[in-house]
């Protein structure tokens, strides 16, 4: 699915997901075989495998949910 990577006001790391009008923010980030791991604050888990460091936010990009 597609997801928007973005910094909120407080300058954390927020994911807005425009298929289910849903914006969390993300609460954890681990490495995985799949890639970054990142916990939003809902409980889900996203599979991010093409994220390059350092992050240009705002951006788009494909997101796999695992949990």
């Amino acid at each position: 699915m597609k997801v928007m990577l973005r910094q909120n006001s407080a300058g954390h790391l927020v994911v807005y997901i425009a298929k289910k009008d849903l914006e969390e923010e993300v609460v954890n980030q681990t490495e995985s075989g799949e890639g970054k791991i990142s916990t939003l604050a809902n409980g889900w888990e996203l599979a991010i495998s093409d994220l390059t460091e350092p992050l240009k936010l705002p951006q788009t990009i494909e997101a796999k949910r695992i949990a």
